[in-house]
C-alpha cells in the first residue's frame, strides 16, 4: 500500500502572516531539506518578493529553479541586522543549502582570543573556537570595526601587540611600542605581571560590553575637539564611536539541538545511584550568587520536586554582611539564612543540596551547615567548565559523562538557579535607575518633582535653597516648602549617620533576612534594605536590556548642548540639568564617595 504524497502548506497564508521585523528565512523543498537561507531587514516585505508573478519572469535561472523548488518556508525572529547576519552563516554552514554561494566555505566570523594563563596574556584575532582553556569574545560581524576597536583597546589600556608568546630582552631591544607610550613593557618589568593582568581584565571587561565609561570620555574628547574647530580629530573620534558601539552591540547566540524527552523520574534515579544516595533526590535546592564587581551582590535558591521546577518555593536574596565580592563568604550568608529558616519554621530538608561552584563554594556551604547541625545533608558543588561534581570530604571530582540523565538534570537546576539570579540582579539595576530621594517626600508628586528639579538642577542646590526659594516654584506654596526641606534636612542626617556606623556595625541577624519570590514588600520595608546595603552610583548598562536602554535614551551621552557661564546667567532663571555634564573626574569621585548629591541630576537626564 503507497503512502499519499505530502500536502504542500499553503504558503500564500504563511508569508501573509510574516511580521515586518529582521530575521532569517529558510526555503524547503517537498523533502524537508533546507535548500536555501536569507536573511532579511523585514521578513515580510523579503519573503513576499520570491512569490510575485513578476519577479519569475524577470529572475535568472537559478533563482527561477528555487523558486519552483520552494515547498515550505521557515522563519526565525531577531532583535537586529547583525543578530541575522550571523544566524545566516551559522545555518548555512550547518545545512549547506543548494541555492547558496556565500557562507559555504569554512571561513567564520572574526573573534577575539586571550589566553589569561600566558606569562604575560595578550589579544589575537581568530576564526576558530578550541577548547583550549582561553578566553574568546565573539564572533562580530564587522571585521573592520573589530580591528579598529582592538587596536583602540591595546592603546588605552598600554596592552602589548609583539607576537611573541613570551617576549624578552631581546624583543624589547627591536620594540618601539614602549618608547611612544603603547605599551607598558611588562616584558623588562617596567610594570608588575599583577598590574598588566588588571589592564587585560579591564579590557576582556571592555569586549564584554561594559563600555559605557570610554564611550563617554570619547564622546568628551570629540565635543572638546569640535570647540576647538580641529573637526578632523572629532571626525575621526566620531569614526571610532560608530566601531566601538558596532563591536560591543548586543546580540544573542542561536544553539540549535537535537530534541531529546526528558523523563525526571529516570534522571532522578540515575542521579542518586551516581551520588550513592540511598534512593533518588526529590526535593533539591540549588545555590547561586551574581553580582558585577560589588555592585548589588544577589544570590538564588531554586527548587526541584520531581524532577520539575518548583516555582512556589523560589527564593532570592540581597547579600547584606558582606563587603566587597566575596563570592565564599557570600554563599556562606545565604546558605546559613536559608537554613535557619528552615529549622525555624519547620519546613521539609531538601533531599540535596547544590552550590554553583567549585571547592571554594562547597567548603563554605558544608562548614555553615555543620554549625547548624546539618553535616549530614546531601552537599555537592557543580562546577561549569567542565561540569566537575564535588563532594565534601572527598578530593577528586565526579565527572559524569555528557548526555547523561543524571548530568542534564543537575545542569538544568544549575542553569535554573543562575537564570533567576540574574533577573533579580537586571531588576535592581533598572529600579536603581529610577530611584530618587524625593519619591517619598510627602506632598511631591512626579510633576512637582519635576518642576523642582528644573528649578534647581540638583538636589545639593535644591537642598541648600532657603524655604522662600522653594515657595517660588509652581505648586509648591509655603508649608510644602518647609516640609521638603524638613525632609532632605532629616534624610541628609539619616545617611551620615548610618555611614559612620556602618564599620562598626555587626553582622545583619539571619533571622531579620529578606527572602522572597516577588518584592511584595510595603515601601518602608523595601527602603530600610536599601539602607543597608552600601550602594554605588556605577550603573553596568549592559546588564540592562535593550528596551530599557532605549527608553533611557541619552545615559551613553547627554545630548550636545551649548554650555553656559553660571556667572551670566540671570538670578532665578531655571538651570535646565542636561546642560551640566560631569566630566570623568567628577564621575568617579562620586563613584568612590557614594554621596546621593547628585543623584537625581542624573535619574532627571535619564528620564
Amino acid at each position: 500500500m503507497s503512502s499519499s504524497p505530502p500536502q504542500r502548506p499553503d504558503l500564500t497564508a504563511k508569508v501573509r502572516a510574516l511580521p515586518h521585523k529582521p530575521g532569517v528565512y529558510l526555503y524547503k523543498d517537498r523533502f524537508q531539506r533546507v535548500i536555501y537561507v536569507g536573511k532579511a531587514n523585514d521578513l515580510h516585505r523579503r519573503v513576499s518578493q520570491y512569490f510575485h508573478p513578476s519577479r519569475r519572469m524577470t529572475a535568472d535561472r537559478k533563482t527561477r529553479a528555487l523558486i519552483e523548488s520552494i515547498w515550505d518556508v521557515e522563519t526565525h525572529v531577531v532583535k537586529s541586522n547583525t543578530e541575522s547576519l550571523l544566524l545566516e552563516g551559522k545555518l548555512i554552514k550547518e545545512f549547506r543549502p543548494r541555492y547558496n554561494v556565500s557562507f559555504r566555505d569554512d571561513k567564520h566570523f572574526l573573534m577575539v582570543k586571550v589566553n589569561m594563563a600566558d606569562p604575560i596574556p595578550r589579544f589575537q584575532l581568530t576564526r576558530m573556537r578550541s577548547d583550549d582553556g582561553a578566553r574568546y569574545f565573539g564572533p562580530f560581524a564587522h571585521s573592520g570595526s573589530l580591528r579598529s576597536t582592538l587596536q583602540v583597546l591595546k592603546l588605552r589600556f598600554h596592552l602589548r601587540s609583539c607576537r611573541a608568546q613570551t617576549p624578552g630582552e631581546a624583543d624589547f631591544k627591536h620594540c618601539l611600542d614602549h618608547v611612544i607610550q603603547n605599551c607598558s613593557a611588562p616584558c623588562i618589568n617596567r610594570i608588575s605581571r599583577e598590574d598588566y593582568r588588571a589592564q587585560v581584565q579591564a579590557a576582556c571587561e571592555f569586549l564584554e560590553g561594559r563600555s559605557t565609561e570610554m564611550v563617554k570620555q570619547l564622546e568628551t574628547e570629540m565635543k572638546a575637539a569640535a570647540a576647538k574647530l580641529d573637526f578632523e580629530r572629532a571626525a575621526s573620534l566620531r569614526n571610532l564611536l560608530e566601531d566601538l558601539r558596532k563591536t560591543t552591540a548586543p546580540t544573542k547566540r542561536f544553539h540549535r539541538q537535537f530534541v531529546t524527552t526528558v523523563k525526571p523520574q529516570e534522571d532522578m534515579e540515575e542521579l542518586g545511584r551516581a551520588l550513592e544516595m540511598k534512593e533518588a533526590p526529590q526535593i533539591i535546592e540549588c545555590f547561586d550568587i551574581s553580582n558585577i564587581s560589588t555592585t548589588y551582590i544577589v544570590a538564588s535558591m531554586v527548587c526541584f520536586r520531581g524532577g520539575k521546577p518548583d516555582n512556589s518555593n523560589y527564593r532570592r536574596y540581597r547579600i547584606r554582611t558582606i563587603r566587597g565580592q566575596d563570592d565564599f563568604a557570600s554563599m556562606a550568608e545565604v546558605v546559613r539564612r536559608r537554613y535557619q529558616r528552615v529549622q525555624t519554621e519547620g519546613i521539609r530538608m531538601p533531599s540535596l543540596v547544590v552550590v554553583d561552584g567549585g571547592k571554594g563554594q562547597l567548603g563554605a556551604a558544608h562548614g555553615v551547615l555543620k554549625e547548624l547541625g546539618l553535616g549530614d545533608l546531601p552537599l555537592i558543588g557543580l562546577a561549569k567548565e567542565r561540569e566537575e561534581i564535588f563532594r565534601p570530604g572527598i578530593s577528586e571530582p565526579l565527572v559524569l559523562d555528557h548526555g547523561t540523565g543524571a548530568l542534564r538534570l543537575l545542569q538544568r537546576v544549575r542553569d535554573e538557579a543562575h537564570r533567576f539570579a540574574n533577573g533579580y540582579h537586571q531588576v535592581l539595576l533598572r529600579q536603581r535607575v529610577r530611584e530618587s530621594v524625593l519619591d517619598d517626600c510627602p506632598g511631591v508628586s512626579e510633576n512637582r518633582k519635576k518642576l523642582l528639579l528644573q528649578r534647581f538642577g540638583s538636589i545639593e542646590r535644591l537642598r541648600k535653597a532657603s524655604e522662600a526659594e522653594l515657595a517660588t516654584v509652581e505648586g509648591i506654596g509655603p508649608k510644602l516648602a518647609a516640609g521638603i526641606a524638613e525632609y532632605l534636612g532629616k534624610y541628609r542626617n539619616r545617611r551620615t549617620q548610618l555611614a559612620a556606623v556602618q564599620d562598626d556595625a555587626p553582622a545583619a541577624d539571619a533571622g531579620d533576612e529578606f527572602e522572597s519570590v516577588g518584592d511584595d514588600r510595603p515601601a518602608s520595608s523595601r527602603r530600610a534594605a536599601r539602607d543597608d546595603v552600601e550602594e554605588t552610583e556605577v550603573i553596568e548598562l549592559d546588564e540592562i536590556s535593550e528596551d530599557d536602554i532605549a527608553e533611557h535614551k541619552g545615559v551613553a551621552g547627554v545630548p550636545a548642548v551649548a554650555r553656559q557661564d553660571n556667572a551670566s546667567r540671570p538670578e532665578g532663571e531655571p538651570i535646565p540639568p542636561v546642560k551640566r555634564a560631569r566630566s570623568s573626574r567628577e564621575r568617579m569621585q562620586d563613584a568612590s564617595n557614594q554621596s546621593d548629591d547628585n543623584e537625581d541630576e542624573f535619574v532627571y537626564r535619564l528620564k
